[in-house]
């Protein structure tokens, strides 16, 4: 067999095993709250940016519509958003915190620690061990969404 050609030579291998583990250390977290890994990734869009378009959220998410509505339709369910209508254009619908979805930002402030002493041995969680393992999947990010 061709050494390019075995699963342990795919680096896309090793990037999906990575997410799909770490997802799976975030369920414990977000149950409590009522979100699934895609809708905490929604609320931290939303807490950084609220009143966003459905398609500015998709964009900043990578998610296309089709992916993101059944999701605002929970979210909504749930009561942390509510969809509104530009009174300019129709066609815009904007998401918006409501108080009880602002109010879940402070139980949710600690799930980032908490993942990553999940993930990592203690002695690695050093604020500069942190700063080199994002710049890494940063640049790894770009260089992917770029060939989009």
């Amino acid at each position: 067999m061709k050494e390019q050609l075995k699963l342990e030579n795919q680096l896309c291998f090793k990037y999906y095993v990575i997410s799909k583990e770490i997802i799976r250390k975030y369920k414990p977290l977000l149950e409590p709250l009522k979100l699934t890994y895609t809708s905490y990734i929604t609320m931290l869009v939303l807490w950084e940016k609220d009143h966003i378009t459905i398609k500015d959220l998709g964009e900043s998410l990578t998610l296309d519509s089709g992916t993101l509505t059944p999701l605002l339709k929970k979210l909504e369910k749930i009561g942390y958003i509510k969809r509104v209508r530009s009174n300019e254009d129709e066609r815009n619908i904007y998401i918006c915190l409501t108080d009880k979805g602002n109010e879940l930002q402070k139980k949710a402030q600690d799930i980032p620690f908490q993942i990553s002493k999940a993930i990592f041995d203690e002695s690695l969680i050093s604020e500069e061990g942190f700063r080199r393992r994002k710049a890494m999947l940063d640049e790894v990010f770009e260089l992917v969404i770029s060939k989009k």
